[in-house]
């Protein structure tokens, strides 16, 4: 039988000690990990550089499917991941949802990663 993954919150930016500043714990580790194995894909990238393109809009399902030349359920599949991570954000408007880059998640990995990427 597969080992289960371990259920934690992943919708708050990642908050922890630089990577660079020594080893991290067991637990830390794995919320870095879980937020950038949402992002070791090809499309989930490609969506997250359209989302952010025009973080103040966003963009539907729709237009996203176009963009990227996937079905809108492969799009929805991706986006369902990256909202999981805490990366994407999204808006019932009636009949269409509204889909948006979660800049200060993205923020905070890039500090924990190297705390002096963004100077």
């Amino acid at each position: 039988m597969p080992k289960a993954l371990p259920v934690i919150d992943t919708t708050a930016p990642v908050c922890c000690a630089p990577v660079a500043a020594g080893p991290i714990g067991d637990e830390a580790a794995l919320h870095v990990a879980l937020r950038l194995k949402a992002l070791a894909d090809p499309v989930r990238v490609k969506l997250m550089s359209l989302l952010l393109a025009d973080p103040v809009a966003g963009a539907n399902g729709g237009e996203l499917s176009a963009a990227v030349g996937l079905s809108e359920s492969t799009v929805s599949h991706h986006l369902t991941q990256l909202r999981k991570a805490g990366l994407v954000t999204s808006q019932r408007n009636g009949m269409n949802v509204t889909h948006r880059a979660h800049r200060d998640a993205l923020a905070a990995l890039c500090v924990v990663l190297d705390p002096n990427c963004c100077r």
